[in-house]
């Protein structure tokens, strides 16, 4: 189905509705994404949609302008065009004799943030958003930056973007897929460049951030994320920001919940329907009755790099989140984590900021100036692929860092919410970042990171306006942790590791930093131990899967080496999606996507991250391929950046485009 928008721009749109919709008209639920509806998220649409269909609703999955088989030209994510065509569709389907008038907006990640961007434009049928693993902050809290610091996601999620919008329209649908493909090369645009050119929380940012003004979402939200996602505190601030919406947390990474893993699964289609059926169709399915905040309180298990499984319970929140929560404080001592502080210890507080080192006796004196691989074992960012991207053993990380260990816990300690840490610390470098991670350490001394959170020192004020760290000062920082769900045995150890660079999640300073400790605390927000579920989920269900015929099957590398030569430090990823077949329309696709990440332990500048993807597309006999690279380097003063796009048909080079950047470090 084509929706014509005012510009002239033709969007493609599949529908799945009922038979008699023409003449017992329904809510529609629109899914309004880049990702390519014909050959991107056919797996999960044919899983959902056609399910919803079956209860009443007309799902219409729309690809966006300049994206699979929509006309235009794409320009950013969550661009005010994006956002504007969004409402535009939203009121098309409205004024369909098939939809009822009424309009909800699903999605996940892209589709789970515009759903409450578009929300916050109060488009009037819009009625009720389910937001999956999604960020109310742009800024701080999405794949360009954390705390302040450069994420190499910023590149690594850009260099998937280079390569999925500059795909070609399917050759069986139009005669001009091939005009539109050359148009879409030329125009496609570097994101990672474009988003390293914003590194503060400046206007760029604000815009789709709906922290601004939660008050302008008029729409029910219900919010749910995943304990192994990198969006993990989107839930719990929506919860707390707007009446009436409710949020349900579970072990998964980066899916849909009835089909995510690590297991336990849940019915999220069954919730999604009493949501809908209550808010688009006004049925009283006694979900404004539900708790708040349902979250998994996953058991502490041994550390691994992916699990099929995470033992625990569903705990829920009647009203509110975590914010209400009380907190246990710990002190960073020389002894460890310890209950005793400053003052029971009979010492002065260090000043919060500006107060010079030998006038105020200090609790610490810790050295921090890890080497610049210090985070090999972080995980993915972002894990999504369900290869081995989870955080591993922390031990290796750990003895390149400064550690803080409680004693043995004395009964089970279930630590539910954002853990809060605050310190007091010099640098001898204006420019520096802090990693933390909250672990928990086995009888063995195995290592799980039960969460983490990281902080550019030179936004230690303001994410908005940094300020460069006077050397040699002392200054006090706080930052939180990522919120989290997780109980820790009794008889096991809490651990407090403090690194000044997280590699290859985090771009590193420019100069070898040296960070000194003088003192710390951490709140931990803490829950009365829970006993069994608190609330019980129907079973995961879904439609019929979709059928495909696999040509080549996928496969996930992930590994590390040292050239015991020149001392660099290299992670090597290769992700093959495979090939495969559509049975029903016959179109081939397949990925292949690899990153690099590089770094000498002594010289942070040595830095080097590359991305290279390959994408095909087979339609009888029209083979058409993408090679789209982009690298990165940096020297004290700008980044590096290059990429190369290349378009070929039946392996006859049509396209080629070379970019270059140079872009200024900015406190960064």
């Amino acid at each position: 189905m084509g929706i014509i928008l005012s510009d002239g721009c033709r969007l493609s749109a599949r529908v799945w509705r009922p038979d008699d919709a023409d003449e017992n008209p329904v809510p529609v639920i629109l899914e309004y994404l880049p990702y390519r509806k014909r050959d991107g998220t056919c797996a999960r649409d044919a899983l959902t949609h056609p399910w919803f269909a079956m209860r009443g609703y007309a799902c219409v999955r729309v690809d966006m302008r300049g994206n699979g088989d929509s006309h235009g030209l794409m320009e950013d994510e969550y661009a005010p065009q994006e956002q504007a065509d969004a409402v535009e569709v939203i009121n098309w389907l409205a004024a369909q004799p098939w939809c009822s008038g009424t309009v909800g907006m699903m999605g996940i990640s892209w589709g789970g943030f515009n759903g409450l961007q578009v929300a916050a434009l109060q488009p009037e049928p819009l009625k009720a958003v389910i937001t999956l693993c999604s960020t109310v902050d742009r800024f701080a809290d999405d794949i360009h930056y954390k705390g302040g610091c450069l994420l190499n996601e910023n590149l690594g999620w850009g260099a998937t973007m280079w390569s999925y919008s500059s795909r070609a329209p399917d050759p069986a649908l139009r005669a001009d897929w091939r005009e539109m493909w050359l148009q879409r090369l030329e125009a496609e645009p570097f994101l990672p460049a474009l988003w390293l050119r914003h590194q503060s929380r400046d206007a760029y940012w604000q815009h789709g951030s709906v922290s601004e003004d939660y008050s302008a979402i008029k729409a029910k939200v219900l919010a749910i994320g995943g304990w192994g996602d990198a969006y993990k505190n989107a839930v719990p601030q929506l919860v707390e920001a707007l009446p009436g919406a409710k949020g349900i947390v579970g072990p998964w990474v980066h899916k849909y919940p009835h089909f995510a893993a690590p297991e336990p699964r849940i019915g999220f289609l069954q919730e999604a329907l009493r949501w809908w059926d209550k808010w688009l169709k006004g049925i009283d399915t006694g979900v404004q009755d539900d708790p708040d905040y349902r979250a998994y309180l996953m058991d502490g298990v041994r550390p691994a790099a992916w699990y099929l499984e995470r033992k625990g319970r569903w705990i829920a929140e009647d009203t509110g989140a975590t914010s209400h929560l009380a907190t246990k404080t710990l002190h960073l001592t020389d002894t460890g984590l310890t209950e005793m502080g400053l003052t029971e210890m009979g010492l002065s507080e260090i000043g919060p900021t500006d107060t010079g080192l030998s006038s105020t006796p200090a609790e610490l004196n810790r050295l921090v100036s890890s080497p610049a691989h210090c985070g090999a074992d972080a995980g993915e960012y972002c894990a999504i692929w369900l290869g081995p991207e989870m955080p591993g053993d922390q031990r290796r990380d750990d003895a390149l860092s400064q550690t803080f260990d409680s004693a043995p816990l004395g009964a089970d300690m279930d630590i539910v919410g954002a853990p809060t840490l605050t310190l007091t610390l010099t640098s001898d470098r204006p420019q520096a970042q802090i990693a933390v991670r909250l672990n928990h350490i086995h009888p063995d001394g195995a290592a799980t990171r039960i969460t983490y959170g990281v902080l550019n020192l030179s936004h230690r004020h303001s994410a908005s306006d940094p300020v460069p760290m006077p050397a040699g000062t002392a200054q006090q920082v706080t930052l939180a942790l990522d919120h989290i769900a997780y109980r820790v045995p009794r008889g096991h150890r809490l651990r407090v590791s403090i690194s000044d660079a997280y590699w290859p999640m985090l771009w590193p300073s420019p100069d070898k930093t040296r960070l000194t400790l003088l003192a710390g605390q951490i709140a931990l927000p803490q829950r009365p131990t829970a006993g069994g579920d608190e609330h019980l989920f129907e079973p995961p269900t879904a439609a019929a899967p979709w059928q495909v015929e696999t040509l080549r099957p996928e496969n996930h590398i992930r590994q590390q080496q040292t050239d015991m030569v020149t001392g660099m430090v290299n992670l090597r990823i290769e992700d093959d999606f495979g090939l495969i077949r559509d049975s029903d329309h016959g179109l081939i696709n397949g990925s292949i996507a690899r990153e690099s990440w590089t770094i000498h332990p002594d010289d942070p500048l040595s830095a080097h991250g590359a991305c290279h993807w390959t994408d095909e597309l087979r339609r009888d006999d029209i083979h058409l391929r993408t090679e789209a690279h982009c690298a990165m380097t940096a020297d004290a003063k700008a980044f590096h950046l290059t990429a190369r796009l290349e378009a070929y048909e039946n392996d006859k080079l049509i396209f080629e485009r070379d970019l270059t950047e140079t872009i200024p470090r900015q406190n960064l």
